[in-house]
């Protein structure tokens, strides 16, 4: 890779950036598509693109480059979440619990994994292992509990008496 090429895909990653910060996420597909075919994209360009997909929607789509970020990067943690976002899209709840079961072993304590993971365990109805996931998350950061009363993620548990005693909610 030429050092004009290198220049231009920071360049080009920065616009992407900017879009997707700001809600265009076509736009940012667009800056990447310019980039040219996905072998010449190093790994940030690819979760890029990833992400600008996700953001369309277009869950099935993003997980393709999002698999080859993985693939040269399997520890990073954001892209295991977006890929665990499009798998629950796409109806493939064992294939996002895989995801962030996979980032944990390299971030064991990343307290929204560890709650992203409570939530797709339930809606798994793995009830022990939603638990102990949102506990693991509530004791790294507290604050995830003020997230809990609007996530339908949890709707399998919320009238579960051991759900209900972990938020110290009265049964």
């Amino acid at each position: 890779m030429t050092t004009r090429h290198r220049i231009q895909l920071r360049q080009y990653q920065r616009q992407a950036e900017g879009y997707l910060e700001i809600g265009l996420p076509q736009q940012a597909l667009d800056v990447l598509e310019r980039l040219g075919k996905a072998q010449t994209l190093g790994s940030h360009a690819l979760y890029l693109r990833g992400k600008a997909l996700t953001d369309l929607g277009r869950y099935a789509e993003a997980l393709v480059p999002l698999g080859e970020v993985v693939d040269v990067d399997p520890e990073n943690v954001h892209v295991r979440l977006v890929q665990g976002w499009c798998h629950k899209r796409i109806g493939r709840i064992d294939l996002a619990v895989r995801d962030l079961e996979s980032a944990l072993e390299a971030h064991p304590d990343e307290a929204l994994l560890h709650y992203n993971l409570a939530c797709y365990q339930s809606l798994a109805h793995n009830k022990r292992r939603a638990l102990r996931h949102l506990s693991r998350a509530l004791a790294l950061d507290a604050d995830y509990r003020d997230l809990i009363d609007g996530e339908t993620d949890f709707d399998p548990l919320r009238s579960d008496a051991d759900f209900q005693a972990l938020l110290g909610i009265g049964v």
